[in-house]
């Protein structure tokens, strides 16, 4: 199956399976409370398949953004009438459970696959298990002009205190253009830092030219027919040195790349307790120069159940939290649009997780897409359940319904903002998959 149809059938199973949880929590909640639901819909607009059981019509649509489930009495400018199964004449409690089940289900799903995912195969970078000890600053970049040093132990940045090596990358990515302090412990005194992290790639995430300190930079893949792999490099060879210099870091070995270019260099690698030299050829490849290896090491470990469901719920509090926070710094324009995910970059991501061994890698990914789902449909935002859910307590606070005028036009400018912003995400990931701007 070639790599656009991997990524097509990984995205409709991870992203139908999302709705799929979502609209059954509406569902089910509905059900129990005794709303009639009419129809359970996968998509929007004209019907395509389906059946009907009992008062409900179950179907398929042609538009595949979505889905929903109606309600009867559920559209507040509908007529109203006495049948105590329309959702309008429940108590503004009922309508608040139905609202929230959907969202509720995502991120009940998300801890579910986490906790499974660390009990069978946890694989994550080795480094994070490490102290964010500074392994290598690239020059010219915020952090050289920043002032910090090999060998600088993080002790904070931003607001986090003695944070993972995992927390830096998430607290520079999300600084694009915006101070960051950083502290770092340098010869047994406390320095202050403030870094300024560029804004990077076709995501315009923060960079600020950090690697962490490796023991040995270790080749964990050769891509074929790259220079390396041409060379002969393998998989298990430890890099000793680069023309000559040791090679402390991966971000070592990066720099010197981009300031050879093309021009060939010369490698040496420990193998099997024997030192060999290898003479290789850069090209450059996503306007980089690159000879096709990964150093990066990773770690696996299974965890037993009650473990594993406590990591899950920390992991998913920490992820909900980032998600909080980079929706606040998008509203203060901190963060660039273009770094939101879309349908399109989703559908390779989830690709290359269905490429990879094994089925842990695609659940970790649905997970984190779970979890954006449910955080997302929480946001006060009309048509989406926080947007429900925020009328239901201003009308609570009110002890009264909001003039139907005023919802209708609410509601009007919500479908319009969400189109518009729906068209931006993917004209986004086209602009990223194409590589223009990039």
């Amino acid at each position: 199956m070639s790599d656009f149809l991997t990524s097509l059938v990984a995205v409709v199973a991870v992203l139908g399976f999302m709705i799929l949880i979502h609209e059954f929590g509406h569902y089910a909640v509905a059900k129990w409370l005794g709303v009639r639901v009419e129809q359970f819909a996968i998509g929007f607009g004209k019907r395509l398949v389906g059946f009907r059981r009992g008062e409900t019509d179950y179907r398929i649509n042609a538009i595949p953004l979505g889905g929903y489930v109606k309600m009867s009495g559920e559209n507040p400018m509908d007529e109203r009438s006495d049948d105590p199964r329309e959702f309008m004449n429940h108590s503004r409690w009922h309508r608040f459970l139905i609202a929230i089940a959907g969202p509720t289900m995502n991120i009940l799903l998300a801890i579910f696959l986490l906790t499974t995912v660390y009990m069978v195969h946890y694989e994550y970078p080795a480094f994070f298990d490490d102290a964010p000890v500074i392994g290598w600053v690239m020059t010219d970049t915020p952090a050289a002009k920043a002032g910090l040093q090999i060998g600088d132990h993080i002790t904070r940045i931003g607001d986090v205190q003695n944070p993972t090596w995992e927390q830096v990358e998430q607290e520079q990515e999300m600084s694009p253009g915006q101070p960051l302090v950083i502290d770092v412990e340098r010869n047994g005194q406390t320095l202050e830092k403030t870094v300024v992290p560029e804004a990077n790639g076709v995501d315009g995430i923060g960079y600020a030219g950090l690697s962490p300190k490796e023991s040995t930079v270790t080749i964990t893949d050769v891509q074929e027919k790259m220079p390396a792999a041409k060379a002969g490099l393998k998989e298990g060879d430890k890099i000793l040195s680069l023309d000559g210099k040791s090679v402390p870091a991966l971000g070592a070995m990066v720099e010197s790349l981009e300031n050879t270019k093309d021009k060939p260099i010369t490698l040496t690698v420990l193998r099997d307790g024997q030192e060999k030299t290898f003479t290789i050829q850069p090209v450059l490849s996503e306007k980089h120069f690159r000879i096709g290896i990964s150093t990066m090491q990773m770690r696996v470990k299974t965890l037993p159940f009650a473990a594993a469901l406590k990591k899950s719920l920390q992991e998913n509090r920490n992820n909900a939290l980032l998600i909080l926070k980079l929706v606040k710094k998008l509203v203060q324009h901190k963060m660039p649009l273009k770094s939101i995910e879309g349908p399109i970059r989703i559908g390779q991501a989830a690709g290359e997780a269905a490429r990879s061994k094994g089925w842990t890698p695609l659940m970790g990914l649905t997970a984190a897409i779970s979890l954006n789902l449910g955080i997302f449909n929480l946001l006060p935002i009309p048509i989406l359940d926080g947007g429900v859910i925020l009328f239901l307590l201003i009308e609570g606070l009110m002890r009264r319904d909001i003039s139907m005028n005023i919802k209708e036009r609410v509601y009007q400018a919500a479908f319009v903002f969400l189109v518009l912003f729906a068209a931006m995400v993917i004209f986004n990931d086209l602009i990223k998959v194409s590589g223009v701007g990039g």
